[in-house]
């Protein structure tokens, strides 16, 4: 459970490539650069004596264990690591109790790491608060999952709350050839081609982690690192796939017209595509949130529902699991009545603004809460539509300039066609029509 840095166990024990090539310093840390800069509260963590606690939500591979290893080693604070899916209250009230000793004894502080933190039930997370309160320890907590669901109200609040980011591609490229050439990694034994980095760094999807584990599995089958290799090594296809060229821009393209096009089948194949080439899977989800609105509209509203959802499920589980949730939106996108009335409306209304088609609200409907409103008339014979029948009453809503203006003309598709019926009755009502 407890880790010190230079132990002779850990020098003893043949290490992970990505363990090996941990940072040491924050200036060595790639990425998180809205963490690391002057005054931030990582820096004056690093930089003060005073023990703090912190939470670093974030994807996997964007360095969460990392950021608390540099932050006991430059500060020579003592590290104590604990994994939330082993560990019991037990644990955690020894590990404080240790620390509590070791500050007593020597003066030395000790940094609590909790791994994977959600995973502490209540109870778990209760027995940290004594430690977190009085600072006995400087906790870090890592997690994936957002910590205003997963972590007790009294520890986040005693907490800082770090987000960390997915790492770029140009910070995984970095990490890559960094490994390749420092004496930590691979020391400049193998040679990595060109097109062979473009895939790792594609393969690792913004998780650093992942791309070195993949690189020591094909340093491990030959010295001259190509495409051939990474795929063998890792037992994936490279896919064809830039995310700033062409190629993403065709992908996506053909994604969207699938599921306008009502084919599952061809939108799920674009899916996994995009997933298995490494794309962000929150520029999926977008995609997915403006498609329910844009092609299927009024005529399956529970499509947006769905759509948001899965946006939600991406941030709070991430790949690979979210890719489950992304394709549920997918399949009732793709089969859901279509209808591009909604992005028709505030389309042509838009136009009509731009236009200069504006026009005064309607004094019955101007504000008239505020003292001297009524000496203007603001809100002089307007009609409460709940006092009459139907809810509904026969009065001026829009300015005179675009009363005549129609802008959603829905569709008789799905569910629309109950929305087109009802507003076509309320529109000639309103109108006078009938």
């Amino acid at each position: 459970m407890e880790s010190l840095f230079d132990s002779a166990a850990e020098e003893a024990t043949p290490q992970p490539l990505a363990v090996r090539m941990r940072p040491r310093t924050l200036d060595e840390v790639l990425g998180q650069r809205h963490l690391l800069g002057q005054g931030t509260p990582l820096r004056r963590l690093v930089e003060s004596e005073a023990p703090m606690s912190l939470f670093l939500w974030g994807p996997p591979g964007t360095g969460k264990t990392t950021l608390a290893y540099v932050v006991a080693g430059v500060t020579k604070r003592r590290f104590v690591e604990i994994s939330a899916v082993s560990a019991g209250v037990k644990d955690v009230r020894a590990a404080i109790d240790n620390a509590r000793r070791e500050l007593g004894m020597t003066g030395r502080q000790t940094v609590l790491f909790v791994d994977e933190v959600h995973r502490f039930n209540k109870a778990q997370q209760d027995a940290l608060l004594p430690a977190v309160e009085n600072r006995w320890v400087t906790f870090i907590g890592a997690t994936t999952e957002n910590p205003f669901f997963s972590v007790i109200s009294p520890l986040l609040s005693r907490s800082l709350l770090l987000t960390l980011e997915s790492l770029s591609d140009d910070d995984i490229r970095a990490v890559l050839r960094r490994a390749v050439t420092d004496e930590r990694g691979l020391d400049g034994r193998n040679t990595l081609a060109p097109e062979a980095l473009d895939h790792l760094v594609r393969l690792a999807g913004g998780d650093a982690r992942r791309s070195l584990t993949y690189l020591e599995a094909a340093a491990l089958l030959a010295d001259d690192i190509t495409v051939e290799v990474v795929e063998k090594a890792v037992d994936k296809a490279a896919v064809r796939y830039d995310r700033q060229g062409d190629q993403h821009y065709d992908v996506i393209s053909a994604f969207i017209k699938s599921m306008r096009g009502s084919d599952a089948d061809a939108a799920l194949h674009y899916l996994a595509r995009m997933i298995e080439a490494g794309e962000d899977p929150r520029f999926i989800a977008r995609r997915l949130v403006i498609f329910a609105s844009e092609d299927v509209g009024m005529a399956d509203n529970t499509c947006l529902q769905t759509a948001v959802a899965a946006a939600q499920a991406v941030q709070l589980i991430g790949l690979p699991e979210a890719g489950i949730n992304l394709a549920h939106a997918v399949i009732h996108c793709a089969l859901a009545p279509k209808s591009n009335a909604v992005v028709k409306a505030i389309g042509a209304a838009s136009e009509d603004v731009r236009r200069g088609l504006i026009g005064q609200v309607p004094g019955h409907l101007r504000d008239a809460h505020y003292p001297g409103a009524a000496k203007l008339g603001h809100g002089k014979g307007y009609k409460y539509p709940h006092d009459f029948e139907h809810g509904l009453v026969r009065q001026h809503y829009a300015p005179e300039e675009t009363r005549e203006r129609r802008y959603y003309e829905p569709t008789r598709h799905g569910g629309e066609l109950g929305y087109s019926e009802r507003w076509s009755k309320i529109r000639d009502f309103l109108r006078g029509v009938s």
